[in-house]
């Protein structure tokens, strides 16, 4: 797939200009490695008069696939009939526009240090994009364009076989835009309607697309009368997220925000409800992450991965590991994480892995903090002390949070009966004196302060309905935890380094 970028000149000002412009040398043919093959970049002519400049991209059907790793991922809607032989190495796709961000980053950007007054004029441009896949055909693709400014819009049908005109067009189209605009604003324009036309992108849509989108469209998208549509199919349609960049678009063009949500019915009853335990604890979990300053986290029993979806949602974790004995506990969480659909960057901070709380593991060691969410009263009491070792004796994490249900507060719950747990699998449920007294010992034995936090409503009677302790390492084994590991690696080193020698 491929698409040109040219524009006239004269010698006062040279059409070569666009190489400036494209920080892409008109002498030169370049080439760029992309996640899916390798992009191309070269100019076929290069005068004072008229330059013109090519980026072909080259697709790896097999690296796409493996990529993808299944539906929704590599995934246009063809390759479901056949996932090596497609048309994403020939059609303009979402496959192209992150090519052009990464090749042309600084051009859509806006930003030339050697000719900054050519950025901000206009040009006289010509784009042509050969084979455009365009759901809404020939008609769709001038509504998207015609209002940014182009003074002509020529996107033609490309029939499905010349040689049968009665079998119809294809989905494909022509495209060549002609008309004085900013190179930016030519490119940002590209970057965000070539995936909207082919309504299929390569990668899972995550909440940074808002961003993403909204940068790109800063300018020409607020106004434009397909807005809704176009936010819509560059977010594949993930209704919170359209609506949240509608919100957005709405606020930066001084609309009324409720005018673009009709999603409640102002008869319907707005009163709040109330939010569920599970989210508080999740809330409360945070907090105390974030006024520990913890990046990278563990998550100790990390069942079906609520917790380590909602660690995902804030950048500033950067590293989550969730652990759970249970392998079907995992799969779950797997699924419910969408990891085989994750974006690269953001799959590359979360772990998955097998293991027992109860026994001591060296993956778990150097981590800024573990979370323990209702886990200790899933175990019998006499195995307590060896996860007290695992977690504080022998993975020390700066920060260890422990959350668990305040059996006081069970009298609060009109659907349990008196004297029952609150789960059939709890095999205790302490008060807070119990906790309080549990958790104090611990601390003492490993090194750690310990303050508690209520979370749910705070009853003046019987207290909230989760504890939660954050025991914190003392400043004095805080210092010795980071010499023992640095301990450990060096250990480590020099025994590969021996038994490299030992080979030699």
């Amino acid at each position: 797939m491929f698409l040109t970028i040219s524009t006239t000149g004269n010698p006062e000002r040279p059409a070569t200009d666009l190489g400036f412009l494209l920080h892409k040398h008109p002498e030169k043919a370049q080439t760029f490695s992309t996640s899916h093959g390798s992009a191309h970049v070269f100019y076929p002519e290069a005068s004072a008069e008229r330059c013109t400049a090519v980026l072909l991209l080259e697709v790896d059907p097999v690296a796409l696939v493996r990529r993808g790793k299944g539906k929704g991922r590599g995934g246009a809607p063809d390759a479901a009939l056949a996932q090596y032989v497609n048309d994403r190495p020939y059609a303009a796709s979402s496959l192209l526009s992150v090519a052009m961000s990464t090749v042309f980053k600084t051009a859509l950007n806006g930003v030339c240090r050697a000719l900054p007054e050519r950025v901000q004029a206009p040009l006289p441009l010509r784009i042509e994009v050969p084979a455009l896949p365009a759901r809404g055909g020939a008609e769709l693709v001038r509504k998207l364009f015609g209002p940014l400014g182009w003074a002509s819009v020529d996107a033609v049908a490309v029939p499905l076989d010349e040689q049968f005109p009665e079998w119809g067009d294809s989905r494909y189209v022509r495209l060549v835009l002609e008309g004085e605009l900013r190179l930016a604003d030519a490119l940002r324009q590209l970057y965000v309607l070539l995936p909207v036309l082919d309504d299929a992108k390569h990668y899972w849509v995550a909440p940074d697309e808002v961003d993403k989108l909204l940068r790109a469209g800063e300018g020409w998208l607020a106004g434009h009368p397909e807005q809704k549509l176009i936010t819509s199919r560059y977010l594949s349609r993930r209704w919170g997220l359209t609506r949240q960049a509608m919100q957005r678009l709405a606020e930066s063009d001084d609309l009324d925000v409720e005018s673009i949500d009709n999603a409640v019915d102002e008869t319907t009853d707005t009163e709040e409800k109330p939010v569920p335990l599970a989210e508080q604890r999740r809330t409360a979990i945070l907090d105390a992450l974030r006024t520990a300053g913890a990046s990278r986290i563990l998550d100790l029993g990390c069942g079906q991965g609520q917790l380590v979806q909602a660690l995902l949602k804030d950048v500033g974790f950067t590293e989550i590991v969730g652990v759970d004995v249970s392998m079907r506990a995992l799969t779950i969480a797997s699924r419910r994480l969408k990891l085989d659909r994750m974006g690269e960057r953001q799959a590359g901070r979360v772990t998955l892995q097998q293991g027992s709380l109860t026994y001591t593991d060296k993956r778990l060691k150097g981590y800024d903090a573990a979370v323990l969410s209702e886990v200790i009263e899933h175990l019998d009491l006499p195995r307590l002390p060896a996860l007290e070792y695992a977690v504080f004796g022998s993975a020390r994490p700066r920060t260890v949070l422990v959350t668990t249900p305040n059996v006081e507060y069970n009298v609060r719950w009109e659907t349990l009966p008196a004297g029952h747990v609150r789960h059939g699998d709890h095999r205790f449920e302490w008060t807070r004196a119990e906790f309080r007294d549990w958790a104090h010992e611990v601390a003492q034995r490993h090194g750690y302060g310990v303050d508690f936090v209520p979370v749910g409503p705070d009853d003046p009677e019987v207290g909230p309905p989760t504890q939660m302790a954050v025991f914190t390492m003392a400043a004095a084994d805080e210092s010795r935890n980071e010499n023992e590991s640095k301990n450990e690696s060096w250990h480590e080193t020099a025994n590969e380094t021996e038994k490299g020698a030992k080979v030699a």
